[in-house]
């Protein structure tokens, strides 16, 4: 039988109760009573360890832990959060032939990010590339190309003023989300240690820094193999959610380091097929098609995976939770929606009939 927490005022009936018993013929009832004052603060002082104690449990399970309890949490079972990424990527300097522009040099942009050349350059032609980290973690590091960055420090020859190249600046992360912390730290309690189990790949793919969400599938290629695939949902500066090559490499070495020798395993980059719908929707307003929307791409990201059915029932749930809406008739998709191997659905677009 779960344990219900006394409310403050049922903690003062009972200290008030209790004085009475203890001591007869005072009335702890009464307004300005010395009894009363007293039992009503050692009321408020249980109340207040009751609320502590509350809190306590709640740091004990992932699922409701605060921070600092699920790195702790996280830090016993080896598994540390996911640290900040830094931006990278190439800037175009111009200025003297000659001029020098040293590695640590320091470049801003508009809204003060910095970012720090990663070796020296020297401009030739006119023209200089240097590679730049930016020298914070995180998804603000991403920078557009074209953007212009500003030299910190002036340099002899060289122009203030540099470019953020073709591609611009990328592959910034946030710090792990306590919300996706938990969610690893889940895993962790549902399969147990790491011994080579299916649900350890999933566990070993969500490790690598930019990885949201990862599937395994045993015998995927034959027997003795494992298939993992993976998306990467919180890139800040790629419309996909699909990894590219290097991604690709990157989860397949992680994973290559912690495997048991003898499983065969191979990393692959699901195959995204966009998913459209044509929905009647009452009513038919911008606040409620952006509520339905919402809604559709959560539903996509919790419940497709590679190779895995969607179904209409859960399509027709999403919609309706949608904030504002009060009915609707989904005219597409009209049936289940099932994927092939590799395949996984991704938000596409959003007929409104």
């Amino acid at each position: 039988m779960p344990f219900t927490r006394p409310t403050l005022q049922q903690l003062i009936d009972r200290a008030r109760a209790d004085v009475e018993a203890r001591l007869p013929g005072v009335d702890a009832h009464l307004r300005r009573s010395l009894a009363a004052m007293l039992a009503t603060v050692h009321a408020g002082a249980v109340h207040g360890l009751y609320g502590q104690q509350a809190w306590l449990a709640r740091q004990l399970f992932p699922d409701t832990a605060e921070a600092e309890f699920l790195d702790r949490q996280g830090g016993i079972r080896a598994l540390p959060r996911k640290a900040a990424v830094a931006a990278t990527g190439l800037v175009d300097f111009t200025g003297t032939d000659g001029a020098k522009i040293p590695a640590g040099t320091l470049l801003q942009r508009s809204d003060g990010e910095q970012f720090s050349t990663d070796a020296d350059a020297t401009i030739a032609g006119g023209t200089a590339q240097a590679a730049v980290t930016a020298v914070e973690g995180g998804a603000d590091g991403d920078t557009a190309a074209g953007t212009t960055l500003t030299l910190v420090t002036p340099i002899a020859g060289v122009d203030s003023e540099a470019t953020a190249t073709a591609g611009g600046l990328a592959g910034g992360l946030d710090t792990e989300s306590d919300e996706d912390y938990a969610a690893r730290l889940l895993l962790r309690w549902q399969f147990g240690p790491p011994n080579g189990k299916a649900g350890d790949y999933v566990q070993w793919a969500l490790e690598v820094a930019g990885v949201t969400q990862a599937w395994a599938f045993d015998a995927h290629l034959g027997l003795g193999t494992v298939g993992v695939y993976f998306t990467r949902d919180n890139d800040a500066m790629d419309a996909t959610i699909i990894p590219d090559g290097a991604q690709v490499q990157a989860v397949q070495d992680h994973i290559d380091t912690v495997r048991p020798r003898p499983a065969a395993v191979t990393v692959i980059a699901p195959s995204a097929v966009a998913l459209n719908f044509t929905i009647q929707l009452t009513p038919n307003t911008a606040a409620v098609q952006a509520a339905v929307e919402a809604e559709l791409i959560d539903l996509i990201r919790r419940d497709t995976s590679p190779g895995g059915t969607l179904r209409l029932s859960r399509i027709n749930e999403a919609i309706s939770l949608a904030e504002g809406e009060t009915d609707h008739v989904l005219t597409s998709p009209a049936a289940d929606v099932a994927r092939s191997t590799g395949e996984i659905s991704v938000m596409g677009a959003i007929t409104w009939a």
